[in-house]
């Protein structure tokens, strides 16, 4: 049996069992699709979104790339299924995309033959990064129809590049009690250096390490943010919640400054140069070091780095 499974089939999230066993993750859809000549336009449909109804053939191509490159779990590109990105078609064709990103990523997980996993990817309902828009009262609304059209299809709730406690909380309690793992994973401000890791929104990741928690979550990961401010949130997160919880870290390979912007919902921003697939294992190796055993990659991450965590570390 695979170390990382439970019988019945779910991720086993105890880590004292998956002690030394790194579980590799995919990496990010959007910028994977636009390199395979996906259908391409923003602010308005996010590429990633547009793809579901033009091009599924390439979305479900992309998740089996990155299964063939060692990810064991794979997430549905619903991440742009919201009002920022689909305008005013969210009222009528959210449940409808959002079952289509669940929907081809288990074709792609079927059809490759791994025991693959599927999360459903839970995006900030009012833009990435912006804490300061969220709105407590609206979320629950908007959440509903992503998750009707998801559950049919994921083994995992992925509730991601969360800026904040309360953005963290609403996708708590708008989940149906299925028994399926909640794995929470916050976006850091890499913006400017602070003397312990926090949140976009300021909180640090010890209250957000505390409220994972509190809230039950079977994983705390740290995505889309620089690769080198990670290790220091593997660690805070580490000393707090011992081997209760599995961490993660899925970083993204964007020009900091360009994906700091006012605009960074809205413009294409940069890649480093320095995110090459070797330089990039470097830093997980520091991230697993630190007391992460989940890896993958966010916006940049294509599956030549996937392959290269791979044969690595899993």
């Amino acid at each position: 049996m695979d170390p990382g499974l439970n019988v019945d089939g779910g991720l086993n999230t105890d880590r004292r069992q998956n002690a030394g066993r790194v579980l590799i993750l995919d990496g990010g859809m959007g910028r994977e699709l636009l390199r395979r000549g996906a259908p391409f336009r923003q602010p308005e449909w996010e590429w990633s979104a547009l793809a579901l109804t033009e091009a599924p053939d390439a979305v479900r191509d992309a998740h089996l790339d990155f299964i063939r490159a060692g990810a064991e779990v794979i997430t549905a590109n619903s991440y742009a299924v919201v009002p920022f990105h689909i305008g005013d078609r969210f009222e009528l064709e959210a449940q409808t995309l959002a079952a289509t990103a669940g929907r081809l990523a288990r074709e792609a997980a079927t059809q490759s033959g791994r025991d693959v996993k599927v999360a459903g990817s839970l995006p900030p309902l009012f833009g990435s990064y912006r804490p300061d828009l969220f709105e407590a009262a609206r979320a629950p609304m908007l959440a509903a129809p992503l998750v009707a059209g998801l559950a049919p299809y994921v083994d995992i709730w992925l509730a991601e590049t969360i800026s904040s406690l309360a953005e963290a909380r609403t996708w708590r309690e708008v989940l149906p009690n299925d028994g399926k793992p909640f794995w929470l994973s916050f976006t850091l401000d890499d913006a400017v250096p602070h003397e312990v890791p926090v949140l976009r929104s300021g909180e640090t990741v010890a209250e957000a390490a505390r409220l994972a928690l509190d809230l039950g979550a079977a994983a705390l990961l740290f995505n889309c943010s620089a690769p080198e401010i990670m290790e220091a949130a593997v660690r805070v997160a580490r000393d707090i919640c011992g081997d209760r919880l599995r961490l993660g870290v899925y970083a993204n390979a964007l020009v900091t400054e360009d994906n700091n912007s006012d605009d960074a919902n809205g413009e294409l921003s940069g890649v480093r140069e320095d995110t090459q697939p070797e330089a990039y294992l470097r830093w997980a190796q520091t991230w697993v070091a630190a007391g992460a055993d989940m890896v993958g990659g966010c916006c940049g991450i294509g599956p030549e780095h996937i392959r290269e965590l791979a044969q690595h570390l899993g």
